[in-house]
């Protein structure tokens, strides 16, 4: 039987890809003349340990052998209904299989057979794309993304992930054909963002994605963000022009910034989604300028409802909301007169993501100034030096209330109930405005002052109780 490998793995090894990024590809498409699942059964008799799963449908089968992925497929043709995003497949010839291929650079198959062992069959000038740096669709572009809309979304990824640019015929049919993304599930769209996401340079992607439309079905909440608007107010007798920065454009260089530091791709996301309520809180105010007031809390407000409609993990969710809550918060640690209080309970909020916050907040620098830019990073030192102290001094990251629940309900003989949460919170609000240290003794002290104050339902302040006490 003939067999090729083909695609990605191909690819991969004509860039020498595998060396950039330190490991080789653990996937390895091959193409089949004749019945892949049959030459699957034979191939994983051979190894030992080998496991088989089989797709009758769409006529393919994986083979796991140790940590490798061999995927195996009849060469076919294929050909789809309106409106259907599933293939009708018949057999076909190699050159029918690489046609149906999404650009011509994953079209290149080399030979695993014996008189022909090595040789490369490039029949759309995929080679010569692969030189160009450029994604071109081996058929006409509008009949590629029609069969599978999908891999509009994919010229954006490979663009991101190879630095590639997208042919211009691809790009114009990409902005015809943006709408056909719909048929698409939110699995398999949500699956290629996250791959532009995990890119080198995610901007690339994202830039693709808004230049054809398609960031409009994708993730229209980024999409709007783009656009600067400029008003013209008068000052005495001269005019004054207020604007503010396109939101979008900062919103791009602040994730590839984040891209820079960091490979985990939430932390990526929480660049993206960072200014994301901008938008909604925009407003002019005279002698001021535009304003974008509690566009942090609003943002995170709107996290976990985004990454449930995009079918991403909601404990990511939760992580990024924290950020984008926070991330204005530590500029505002600079001032030298800020108390420990004021540390101590960023600390608290930030918990174990103290570090991240950090990083979003360095990452959010995108000033041209070199000076601006240097005076704000030494700005975030500052930041990180004062929360280093309190940290050692308080051990605030991986803090606790010292008095837990059940022992509240002991000491005060009450049932599980709403007073319990507020006699906690009082506990922890003493220990973040430092009024006592961060430890059981002293915050179980503290619960037998306070205890019968909020149980008669009339408590005092900890100000009132300076008060009382003079």
């Amino acid at each position: 039987m003939e067999a090729y490998v083909v695609g990605g793995y191909v690819r991969d090894e004509l860039l020498e890809r595998a060396r950039m990024i330190g490991h080789p590809r653990k996937d390895i498409d091959l193409i089949v003349i004749g019945d892949g699942v049959g030459f699957a059964s034979l191939l994983a008799n051979e190894f030992e340990g080998a496991r088989l799963a089989v797709y009758e449908q769409f006529r393919t089968a994986a083979l796991q052998i140790g940590d490798h992925t061999i995927e195996i497929v009849g060469a076919r043709k294929e050909s789809y209904r309106k409106g259907s995003r599933n293939p009708i497949t018949e057999s076909g010839t190699l050159e029918d299989d690489l046609a149906r291929r999404d650009f011509t650079i994953n079209a290149l198959a080399v030979s695993l057979n014996q008189t022909s062992f090595g040789d490369l069959n490039d029949r759309f000038g995929g080679i010569e794309d692969l030189q160009r740096h450029i994604l071109r669709t081996p058929l006409e572009p509008e009949q590629t993304f029609s069969d599978d809309p999908l891999r509009m979304m994919r010229a954006a990824r490979f663009a991101a992930q190879l630095d590639f640019r997208v042919d211009g015929y691809a790009l114009e049919a990409m902005q015809r054909m943006a709408e056909r993304i719909r048929i698409i599930t939110q699995e398999r769209i949500s699956d290629e963002f996250l791959k532009i996401m995990e890119s080198p340079k995610p901007s690339i992607g994202l830039k693709i994605l808004f230049d054809t439309g398609l960031l409009h079905f994708v993730f229209s909440e980024v999409e709007e963000l783009a656009g600067a608007e400029l008003r013209t107010v008068i000052v005495g007798d001269a005019e004054q022009e207020y604007a503010h920065k396109d939101v979008f454009k900062h919103t791009l260089q602040v994730v590839d910034n984040m891209a820079a530091m960091t490979d985990d791709v939430w932390l990526r996301f929480a660049a993206l989604m960072h200014d994301i309520a901008k938008p909604r809180t925009k407003q002019f105010r005279n002698g001021i300028g535009w304003t974008f007031y509690g566009h942090d809390i609003l943002g995170a407000r709107w996290v976990e409802k985004i990454f449930r409609r995009m079918k991403l993990p909601v404990e990511a969710a939760h992580r990024v909301a924290k950020l984008v809550r926070l991330h204005m918060r530590p500029m505002g640690l600079v001032d030298e007169g800020v108390t420990d209080s004021a540390v101590r309970r960023i600390l608290f909020e930030a918990g174990e993501d103290t570090d991240d916050l950090l990083t979003l907040c360095r990452a959010d620098i995108t000033s041209k100034n070199p000076k601006l830019a240097s005076r704000y990073q030494r700005n975030y030192d500052i930041v990180a030096e004062k929360m280093a102290e309190v940290e050692a001094k308080d051990q605030m990251r991986a803090f606790q209330s010292p008095v837990r629940g059940e022992e509240i309900m002991a000491i005060c003989e009450i049932p599980p109930s709403k007073t319990v949460g507020i006699l906690k919170t009082a506990i922890e609000e003493a220990i973040l405005d430092g009024i006592i240290p961060n430890d059981h003794d002293a915050a179980q002290e503290y619960l037998l002052k306070i205890k019968d104050e909020i149980l008669s339902g009339n408590p005092l302040t900890e100000r009132e109780r300076a008060r009382d006490r003079t």
